[in-house]
């Protein structure tokens, strides 16, 4: 007589497994994520002795071939620094981000560049957009190819076929969240669908050896939206984020089995497309001749990445008699501290002016490097008194007014000479010498300032 099948719930998020279903996982904290599935249980005593055939044998790891992980240019070279060196085939890529950041623009682009090079072929799969509006989002950004191949379709059967008739060595799914599995319960964007439709084309990637980036919807949070899994499934998670604001858009990496996952790409949205940006450092930088009053520069690490970002800071008698702390871009936490420290420490009135703290360009910087150029930068406009034309200044503020070393200090040095910076105030410290640049080393805030009164 069969065993009947016994029922288990196990959490499609951290694959949690218990007899009964539970409102909330015990594991991961998660609610509502507890499905039932059938299981059959083995026989008390019994032992299993039957095993499947492999299909191929198991190869000495010397014995593999490594050409197969070959990464090939994207054709975009900010997307080939944060994937390691480009895509891998086989790899699938997950891209996440807030709508109208502009994912659906970058993968048009990837697409179009990708179908530019000789004997490539790209697919592009949109469930979102009907195939009239891919195209003239296409025309707009100059994205036409004759080799690249475009799809409106949500059933996922039908991508297979369109893969088998096209045969491309590229292909984009926009989005996962709106293609639909057959035979699986549930509807498109749900977590068994999700989970289904990704398995699919990571398998797909596999046996075929056919890179697959695929589109994924976030959450008010920021995370990607779906069960937890995805993210294991699939070798590279990217996120694509940009103030709607600001032009600049940002792509990082959370996940990479082929990389590092602390490179940043930058990207600005135009009006036609998208456009990468080599060296943001001039986004972030106001164009003048004379350096005015109230401005200091600096470097920041975007992770591994040293952009140089200008602070600047405007100092007025108050309107109230509170006086107001306006932060944009920077911790606003750590402003008030460093106005703090300034004239504690310093002699600086800070408590009576109204302070305007704010970056050029819209970069956000929440590192403690820019403490320095907050603390100059209120200074220059207290006394209404520039500082040095071609001058960066980088350092943690600590309370007793002195100067931290922060990490990656030779590197940011280099990038604002490369920059044609010629001048550096820094903390005090082993420090290698830069080409084309004197270093002005200060032990605290207030040698910092009596440098510049000089």
């Amino acid at each position: 007589m069969a065993k009947k099948p016994r029922v288990i719930h196990t959490c499609s998020e951290c694959g949690y497994s218990s007899p009964k279903w539970l409102g909330r996982c015990p594991e991961c904290g998660s609610w509502g994520t507890l499905q039932e599935e059938a299981s059959v249980a083995a026989a008390p005593g019994s032992v299993k002795t039957s095993a499947l055939t492999p299909t191929a044998p198991a190869t000495p790891i010397t014995k593999v071939n490594a050409t197969a992980t070959h990464t090939m240019p994207s054709g975009i070279g900010e997307l080939d620094r944060v994937l390691g060196s480009g895509v891998v085939p086989g790899s699938v890529v997950l891209m996440a981000g807030e709508p109208g950041v502009g994912k659906s623009t970058l993968l048009l682009e990837v697409a179009s560049r990708w179908a530019a090079m000789d004997g490539r072929k790209a697919l592009y799969v949109t469930a979102e957009e009907s195939a009239g509006q891919v195209r003239a989002r296409a025309e707009r950004t100059g994205a036409l190819k004759d080799t690249l191949y475009l799809a409106a379709e949500s059933n996922l059967d039908v991508v297979f076929g369109h893969v088998e008739q096209v045969k491309p060595s590229l292909l984009i799914v926009d989005s996962v969240q709106t293609m639909h599995a057959a035979g699986v319960e549930g509807v498109a964007g749900g977590v068994a669908q999700s989970r289904a439709v990704t398995a699919a084309l990571t398998t797909l990637a596999k046996t075929s050896n056919l890179p697959i980036i695929l589109v994924g919807h976030v959450t008010k949070d920021g995370n990607v939206a779906g069960p937890r899994v995805l993210e294991h499934l699939v070798d590279v998670v990217l996120n694509f984020e940009g103030d709607r604001q600001s032009s600049l858009r940002m792509l990082r990496g959370m996940k990479n089995r082929f990389g590092a996952t602390d490179e940043v790409g930058c990207f600005e949205q135009t009006a036609s497309g998208i456009r990468e940006v080599r060296d943001p450092s001039g986004l972030f930088l106001s164009h003048r001749g004379k350096t005015p009053d109230g401005s200091a520069v600096t470097v920041a690490m975007d992770g591994v990445r040293p952009i140089l970002a200008e602070v600047q800071a405007l100092t007025v008698d108050p309107v109230n008699k509170s006086p107001r702390r306006v932060v944009t871009g920077l911790d606003f936490n750590r402003v008030p501290m460093v106005l703090a420290v300034l004239q504690a420490r310093c002699g600086q009135r800070t408590n009576d002016k109204d302070a305007y703290v704010a970056t050029v360009g819209g970069v956000k910087i929440t590192e403690t490097a820019t403490d320095l150029a907050v603390a100059l930068a209120t200074w220059s406009s207290l006394h209404e008194t520039p500082l040095p034309a071609k001058t960066v200044v980088i350092g943690e503020v600590g309370l007793a007014g002195e100067l931290r070393r922060v990490p990656n200090l030779g590197r940011r040095l280099q990038e604002a000479a490369r920059l044609g910076y010629e001048n550096a105030i820094v903390p005090s410290g082993d420090l290698e010498r830069i080409d084309g640049m004197r270093v002005h080393q200060v032990s605290t805030l207030g040698e910092a300032i009596a440098l510049l009164a000089t």
